[in-house]
């Protein structure tokens, strides 16, 4: 699996990355994130991508390879990354709400921190 970002509005990093996939992807819809806290929040998360009338799109995780911890799960979304906003905040998808952020991909080393879709 590959992940390329360029860098955006939403992320200003740009990567290129290669991944060893070691299951399927899932969709998911809130993630555990400790960007602002060291016990962590739950964050919702959407995929984000460069149409301006329809930015949103799904966001994933997928269980993957990765070299310094062995199991990682890689959340990946649009083509611009994906974005986060905390629970707390209940207001719609933006690039201007400073409430909310946008990552190019997650690693994150434990499962309890993503929320699946439900089937």
């Amino acid at each position: 699996m590959f992940i390329e970002i360029e860098s955006n509005p939403n992320c200003e990093d740009s990567i290129f990355l290669r991944f060893k996939e070691l299951g399927p992807a899932r969709r998911i819809r809130q993630v555990k994130s400790y960007e602002q806290s060291a016990k962590g929040e739950w964050c919702d998360i959407v995929g984000w991508s460069e149409d301006p009338d329809h930015p949103m799109c799904p966001a994933f995780a997928q269980p993957v390879e990765d070299s310094g911890t062995g199991l990682a799960y890689l959340v990946f979304g649009g083509i611009w990354g994906v974005r986060l906003k905390p629970v707390s905040f209940q207001e719609e998808w933006s690039l201007e709400s400073s409430h909310q952020w946008g990552e190019t991909y997650l690693s994150l080393s434990d499962e309890r921190d993503v929320q699946y879709e439900e089937s």
